[in-house]
């Protein structure tokens, strides 16, 4: 019989844990993942770090051995998620050689501090690039207006990038259009157009967190039929210009020389209001070639009574439009919401750093 997880999977999904710990590499936990729920990737960022070492005393030696060597909070941090994301690299290296690098992927974030800083982002994405040290990590970069150009910069490198923090269509493009600048410009520096990876991190429950409040307080019967359909028509539309740009005689050149597409990658997609399905942005954004990151929590809702009924997101754009157009009908502006969305994402991720780096400080005075 087909799970759920496995009929994602055969649609075209990768399905890729969003969370990584010391603990779960040595439980056990993320091995039973990969076997159980066709888990093919990781990702991490600021929040699910702060977690992590907030909540487990295995990161204590590692801690103070780091300490020793006199590295500031900062440095230390980066080291312990360096050899997580060392660790999980390495057990999911078979993933990567038998998919031939689309997925066994990790991915690992540049500061949140710099993601108004072109120039910093750059430079720390290839630090970490080095410093991991393994085909398989994917550096994270914020879709900011001053990471577009860092986005470009570090794929022209030659390093796998994961964009991440995308809530716009427009800024989806702008994310389109730097990576296939990127790959244009490695081509020309000589690299291995083939060996270089991305996806394109779309946010998803945040839309609908963001937007429901509105039609609830709007109230009228025609607010209220919109509630929880933003995130999903503002994703359905995101896979359509996936698809129009890169069918682009650009694209279409780049990928004849070896260049693999980026894929959509649906994150944020546990539900934040608990009267909806847990799996609802899973199995409605079923689409072959695109990447589901989920909490674990969805990943077991998902297995449990996740419902998948084939590719959900072909065809839909249309009727996603719709939705858009009842929005703007009703005075709810989706570019202003998304903006706003942006901003506080890395303002966010920022409080999460700081609680990483209080979490650090702590452990090495105790050391």
């Amino acid at each position: 019989m087909t799970t759920p997880t496995q009929a994602l999977s055969d649609i075209g999904v990768s399905i890729w844990l969003d969370d990584l710990s010391k603990d779960r590499l040595t439980s056990g936990s993320l091995k039973s993942l990969m076997a159980d729920h066709n888990v093919v990737g990781v990702t991490s960022n600021p929040t699910i770090f702060a977690g992590s070492l907030a909540n487990s005393d295995a990161y204590k030696p590692d801690i103070k051995a780091l300490a020793t060597e006199g590295l500031s909070p900062e440095e230390t941090a980066f080291g312990v998620m360096v050899s997580d994301v060392q660790g999980a690299c390495d057990l999911l290296a078979g993933v990567f050689t038998s998919t031939s690098g689309q997925d066994g992927r990790v991915s690992l974030e540049v500061s949140p501090t710099l993601a108004h800083d072109t120039e910093g982002t750059v430079k720390q994405a290839k630090e970490l690039w080095a410093r991991v040290g393994r085909d398989n990590l994917m550096v994270k970069i914020p879709a900011t207006r001053e990471g577009i150009p860092a986005i470009a910069e570090v794929i022209a490198a030659g390093i796998s990038v994961n964009v991440t923090l995308i809530f716009s269509l427009e800024r989806y493009r702008m994310v389109i259009e730097a990576y296939l600048e990127g790959i244009a410009r490695a081509q020309e520096a000589g690299h291995d157009i083939g060996a270089i990876r991305s996806v394109a991190s779309f946010f998803v429950s945040r839309v609908d967190a963001a937007i429901d409040p509105l039609l609830e307080k709007i109230g009228t019967p025609e607010a209220l039929s919109l509630k929880s359909k933003a995130a999903i028509a503002n994703a359905r539309l995101a896979y359509e210009l996936f698809t129009e740009l890169h069918s682009s005689s650009t694209a279409e050149a780049l990928a004849s020389a070896g260049m693999h597409p980026q894929r959509p990658l649906w994150a944020s997609t546990g539900v934040k209001d608990p009267a909806l399905p847990e799996a609802l942005y899973v199995t409605e954004l079923a689409a072959p070639e695109t990447v589901n990151t989920m909490p674990e929590k969805t990943l077991h809702a998902t297995a449990r009574d996740g419902g998948v009924a084939g590719d959900r997101v072909s065809g839909a754009a249309a009727e996603s439009r719709e939705v858009l157009a009842a929005l703007r009908t009703l005075g709810i502006s989706l570019p202003e919401v998304t903006e706003d969305l942006e901003r506080e994402g890395v303002a966010k991720f920022i409080v999460s750093w700081h609680e990483l780096l209080d979490t650090v400080s702590q452990a090495i005075a105790e050391s």
